[in-house]
């Protein structure tokens, strides 16, 4: 409750125009909404992107922003979500692959995106089977950092319900994950 508190009390400065409040919020925020957004978008430089386009749109609307039920946070993942939804209807030019074939890559290679993504794409395999409330509270709590009283909002529930979603949402992903690990040993492809 601390936290929210200082939370509002910079809200409070930074829209009264104090600049070093902002960049209280900034660091406060900025973390929790990269991560959120990494988990939405594959690519780092766009997810770096987003995350300024998303601080640039709470700036020009934090001016208007109230209250109203609605943690600040939560008001932030809100932009943070919308940002991303649209990013994805829009279209990206493709590069014609003669302009890259020669170019080096500091990506790791096929054998270390392997062994470091393996649990990686289960779990998103695993969150992408729960239902669409237990995937929202699994990746705005976890992914996004948000406490229950802030998801509540974006979810329409109450925080006792969100927490109670949380915790079913758990339980099936821990099922979705043995499953697949199981799956996996069965098949020759698990863990070794």
């Amino acid at each position: 409750m601390e936290q929210q508190a200082d939370l509002e009390r910079l809200v409070a400065a930074a829209r009264a125009g104090d600049a070093d409040a902002f960049a209280g919020l900034y660091d406060a925020l900025a973390p929790r909404v990269h991560r959120y957004i990494r988990y939405r978008v594959s690519d780092a430089t766009q997810a770096e992107d987003l995350l300024q386009q998303v601080f640039l749109q709470v700036i020009a609307a934090l001016p208007r922003y109230e209250t109203r039920g609605l943690p600040f946070a939560a008001w932030v993942f809100r932009i943070a979500r919308n940002t991303v939804v649209d990013a994805g209807r829009a279209r990206r030019p493709s590069v014609p692959i003669e302009l890259v074939q020669d170019v080096p890559s500091d990506v790791p290679g096929p054998d270390e995106l392997a062994i470091a993504g393996d649990e990686q794409t289960r779990l998103r395999a695993a969150l992408e089977r729960l239902p669409r409330d237990q995937h929202d509270v699994l990746v705005y709590r976890f992914y996004g950092g948000l406490s229950p009283s802030e998801v509540a909002p974006l979810l329409e529930r109450s925080q006792g319900a969100v927490r109670v979603l949380q915790h079913r949402a758990i339980e099936a992903l821990r099922r979705l994950m043995d499953a697949t690990a199981v799956e996996g040993r069965e098949s020759g492809e698990g863990p070794r």
